[in-house]
């Protein structure tokens, strides 16, 4: 039996303009879109709202915060996950690729990272296939190259797990995120508790790892994301060296790049730049590294991630459309482009054949206002 929902009188966020139409779903794919304001019987009157495609995040930490919701406090990993899902859809995000962390500290007497990727992982597999996820899920490796344990991880994936993304991060202090080693300290010692001897010595410990594993883990990164057919990405590139060998690796997307000279050679070399909604909103980065507005202004930007707010995801892209005089274009950082940029091409746009992932939302005072999330066609908020 056929399931059709027709939303009318709307103002359809397309790819490059926005026009009064309205757009037919059938079993969960778009199958019509018209213009005008006309509502007919039976179709959804949404009084004049933006109907936009949903949103694609490619890289956000929001898991990690249901599984860790105080230092020292694990909750449910199922229950996590699907606390998750339905933030999400509540935000406005119908795809997501969930970051997860690849790469352990282990050895006793340093502020050590259990393993849990591959766990998580077939958590979120069997919780996917059980059909209790409102919103598609696909898995983001994060590759943390400044560990102890992160060739091994990385052998326990196979081509089954269907990774989307794996990214090289390297959290050594003193270079990339953190180049100023104040802002690491501030960071780090705000979460955890150090008397200045263990603050040194834990900085001595990670230079040392960094020094003895760092290039066979970045090898280990890549190898895998080949092995795995995932999309490779880099994480907080600050010099033209390291872009250079982030080209050299095969990266198509450049997570959060620290400064203008990175996201320059980001563009050159065809990769695609990635930078946080919170930067953005917040008007800079909390690391001291270049804010996502100045990158907009030199057209360096192409997709947003929410990061560490899901909710920040439409407010920044609605932003940006402010920055470019241009909403549509603004928008496209949220679907179009995140989605092409992992080879997605059933969905981040309103386009005949498309997924229905679709969002309806108004506009306060230039603060979005999300009142619906439409996941293939179901009504997921």
């Amino acid at each position: 039996m056929t399931n059709q929902t027709i939303f009318a009188n709307a103002r359809l966020i397309l790819n490059d303009e926005i026009l009064t139409g309205s757009l037919v779903v059938t079993d969960g794919i778009i199958s019509d879109i018209g213009q005008g304001g006309a509502v007919p019987q039976g179709a959804i009157d949404l009084g004049g709202d933006y109907l936009a495609p949903g949103l694609v995040e490619l890289h956000t930490d929001n898991l990690e915060r249901h599984l860790a919701p105080r230092p020292k406090v694990d909750w449910p990993y199922r229950a996590a996950i699907l606390a998750h899902d339905r933030e999400l859809a509540g935000t406005g995000i119908t795809t997501v690729f969930d970051a997860i962390r690849v790469g352990s500290i282990v050895s006793e007497g340093h502020l050590g990272y259990e393993k849990y990727a591959r766990r998580m992982t077939d958590e979120i597999l069997n919780v996917r296939a059980a059909g209790l996820l409102r919103i598609s899920h696909h898995i983001h490796l994060r590759a943390e190259i400044c560990s102890e344990t992160l060739s091994g991880e990385l052998d326990e994936f196979t081509v089954d797990d269907r990774i989307g993304i794996v990214s090289m991060m390297d959290h050594t202090p003193g270079q990339r995120q953190f180049m100023d080693l104040s802002k690491f300290e501030t960071y780090v010692r705000g979460k955890r508790s150090f008397s200045d001897g263990e603050w040194n010595d834990y900085i001595g410990f990670l230079y040392g790892l960094q020094s003895r594993l760092g290039t066979k883990h970045e090898a280990a990164t890549v190898a895998a994301a080949a092995r795995l057919g995932a999309t490779l990405a880099s994480h907080d590139d600050t010099t033209l060296e390291q872009v250079a060998t982030s080209q050299s690796y095969g990266v198509r997307v450049a997570e959060f790049p620290t400064t203008v000279a990175a996201a320059d050679a980001c563009h050159s070399h065809g990769i695609a730049t990635i930078m946080g909604a919170p930067n953005l909103i917040r008007g800079g980065s909390h690391s001291g590294n270049v804010a996502a507005a100045d990158l907009a202004q030199i057209d360096r930007l192409d997709i947003l991630s929410s990061d560490y707010v899901p909710a920040g995801l439409l407010m920044a892209a609605v932003q940006l459309g402010d920055i470019w005089g241009n909403l549509a274009r603004g928008m496209r950082t949220v679907t179009a482009s995140p989605a092409r940029a992992v080879g997605l091409t059933d969905r981040g746009t309103l386009g005949i054949g498309q997924r229905a992932d679709v969002i309806r939302f108004a506009a306060n005072d230039g603060t979005p206002v999300l009142n619906e999330t439409w996941s293939t066609g179901i009504r997921v908020f």
